[in-house]
This record gives structure tokens, sequence and C-alpha cells, in this order.
């Protein structure tokens, strides 16, 4: 090799780290962002107010720089309409130029977020929304919060085992209640059970009076109802006040009619209620009793429930693959990090599958009781590693 090829090697070397120690100096300097498009007024504001206690716990305790990058958080509230939640997200791409999405309360709000996370190639972190295909609408899109089909197989595998054969359905008409419905009524016929009528009620302004009235004319032994988080109180007002407790109807469930931050608000009618659920704030490990008493300060008093959690645990996720990625990783080589991280909870081990991108974790059969003249989700059964089941064969 001559001379001038070694000098224009040696330049061209040079020039290459230069550019790198650039790039890396310039990442460095700039602040790592994450957009939270949630609902914070409106109905569902509680979940919005969740996943924020969440966020701001896990920054309080592990810090606001990762990788050399300060992290900067940006809330929007989309009132909980898919319409804003598009326009919001457009806003925090092109705009604010956030490196991450996260939030995302409702199923609706997800899916119109999706062909931005596509285009943009900017991650999509779901710590609420629930319907099994939201994984699916993007290659950005990692989850760690859970899907209705993996959470309500507990229930229904419980039931009739403990002598529940006939049962009807009641939960909210849009996607996480139509998973939650396909799921029980498949695995509990499976097991030998009757679905003796599937009942959907309205997602906004619900009266759940008429639908409980045909319920206790059909006579069934339990009642299986999905709501979404913070309906259960008015659900179960309704139930006893239609005198279907009374009528011998037991009342089981997905998790989130059991919801933990209300559960103490909702009285005795809450008491034998069974549901499944990925955890309890009653779930007992160190971690978790630390969490709450951690989350307790946060909120002022108010219970974290399962989206504070999810929320703690995205970021946890984000911030892994952030120090991953060296504090220079785009979206997609995030997205890549986040794939197949697998650690402790304050619900208990979980993981992100890497072909699926969605969440693998225990699910907890619960039942409430009064425990120090509190109301609490008492976990005393176990599915282990569960993956969603929709996409468990793919």
């Amino acid at each position: 090799m001559d001379s001038t090829k070694r000098v224009f090697l040696r330049n061209a070397t040079a020039i290459a780290l230069a550019a790198k120690t650039g790039l890396a100096a310039a990442q460095a300097g700039k602040p790592f962002k994450i957009g939270f498009l949630l609902p914070m007024t409106g109905p569902f504001a509680s979940t919005g107010k969740q996943v924020e206690n969440g966020v701001k716990l896990y920054m309080s305790q592990f810090g606001d720089t990762v990788a050399g990058r300060k992290v900067e958080l940006i809330f929007k509230d989309d009132t909980g309409l898919p319409d804003v939640t598009k326009r919001l997200a457009q806003d925090l791409v092109v705009t604010d130029k956030v490196d991450v999405l996260a939030g995302f309360g409702l199923t609706p709000l997800a899916l119109s977020t999706a062909p931005i996370a596509t285009q943009s190639k900017t991650p999509m972190v779901i710590m609420a929304a629930a319907t099994s295909i939201i994984t699916e609408a993007s290659p950005y899109i990692v989850r760690t919060s859970m899907t209705l089909p993996q959470v309500t197989l507990g229930v229904a595998e419980w039931a009739p085992k403990n002598g529940i054969k006939k049962v009807v359905t009641l939960v909210t008409d849009y996607g996480p209640g139509l998973d939650a419905e396909k799921t029980f009524k498949d695995r509990f016929t499976f097991n030998g059970g009757q679905v003796v009528e599937s009942l959907r009620v309205p997602l906004r302004n619900p009266d759940y009076a008429p639908f409980l009235q045909k319920v206790r004319d059909l006579k069934p032994d339990a009642l299986f109802v999905f709501v979404p988080a913070g309906a259960g109180s008015a659900l179960l007002k309704q139930f006893a006040e239609r005198g279907l407790d009374k009528a011998g109807i037991k009342l089981i469930g997905e998790g989130s009619v059991a919801d933990d931050e209300i559960l103490n608000d909702m009285g005795d009618v809450a008491l034998g209620l069974v549901t499944s659920h990925p955890y309890s704030v009653a779930h007992k490990s160190a971690m978790n009793q630390k969490f709450v008493e951690a989350f307790m300060k946060t909120s002022k008093g108010v219970r974290p429930n399962f989206f504070g959690v999810a929320a703690y645990d995205g970021m946890r996720v984000i911030y892994e693959a952030v120090k991953a990625t060296k504090g220079q990783g785009d979206g997609t080589a995030l997205v890549g990090a986040m794939k197949g991280q697998i650690f402790e909870s304050p619900r208990g081990p979980i993981y992100i599958d890497a072909q699926t991108r969605d969440i693998v974790q225990n699910v907890y059969i619960r039942r409430v009781e009064r425990v120090n003249g509190q109301l609490y989700n008492v976990e005393f059964d176990m599915l282990k590693d569960v993956k969603d089941p929709g996409k468990s064969g793919k």
C-alpha cells in the first residue's frame, strides 16, 4: 500500500471517529424526551393520574438522567378521545421531537396513534390499554400493562372448578370487553361450564340497572363482569340495589372491577368478589411493600392500582433500553433493546416477549377480604408466566 493510500485511510478513519464522537456528544447534550398521552380529565382521569404517579415515582428513585441524557417528560391530556390523541401524538413527534411515546389509557387511543409511531419510527410503550391486537398495529409498540385474554384466563379456569356451572357475562362494549367476553366464554365452556347470556354495556355513561335486572331474571350461578378501572363502584352498587347478592348470584370478573384505588369505598358488597389480575396492592413481596409505601407518599395517600405499576415498569423498560443503546439509540434500536427484558416488578416476575413485544406475567386469583379494617384483593392462587393466548401460538 503506497503512502498516499495510507494517508487517505488514516484521514477517513479519523473523520469517521470524529463524526461518531460528535454524534455521541450531541446526543449527550440533548434531552431524552418521553411524551405521555393520557386521559387526565373526564371519566378515565384516574388512569392518567395513576400512570403519572408511577412514572414520577420511578424517576424520583432512579434519577432524571440516563446514559448521559437528561430525561424530559411531556404530559398531554387526550381527554380519552382518539381524534385528540392522534393530533397530540403528531405534535409530540413533529414539534417536540420526542424519543418515545407512552401511556395510552384506552385501546382506541393506542390504535389511533399506531400509524404515527410506524411512520416516524417512534417507540410506543403501552402502560394501560389492554386489547390483544394493539401490539400488532405497529412494530414500534411494546406493552408493559396486560391483555384482557391473558388475565381473564385465571377466573375462567377457577370458576368451573368451584361449583360455578352457569354464568351470564356482562362487559363494557369495546375492545377489551369483547376480548374478556370471548376468552371467558371459550375457556369456561371448554371446562364444562355454560354461558347462558352475553350482555354488553356502552363505554360512556353506562347504566347497569336494566342489564342487572335481566341477570337476576336468568338466575345464573354467577355473573362474570369486565368494566374499565374506576367503573366498579357503580356496578357493585347497582348489583346490591337489584338484590343479586341476596338472590345467591356470585360476582366474578376480570380484576379491573375490583380496582385497588377505589376498592375501600365499595363497601361490604365487594366482599367475596373473586377476580383474576396481574397485580394486587396486597401482593406479598418485599419489592411491592416498598413500592406501595413510596407510591402512597407520591400520590398523597392514594393506593397504587395496576396502571401505576405498569407505568413504573414501563419507565424501567425505557431506561434500560436507553442504557443498552448508550444513549444514542434511534427508535428501531430502542425497541430492539426493549425486547426480551426480564426483571422483577412489584407485581412479580415479568418479561417482554421478544417476538410479540407483549408482556408475559403471572396472573393471580384474588378474593376481596377485609384485612385490618380495609378491603384488599387477597391472592390465593396463581397461573405462572402467562402469555397472551391470542399470540402464544404465533
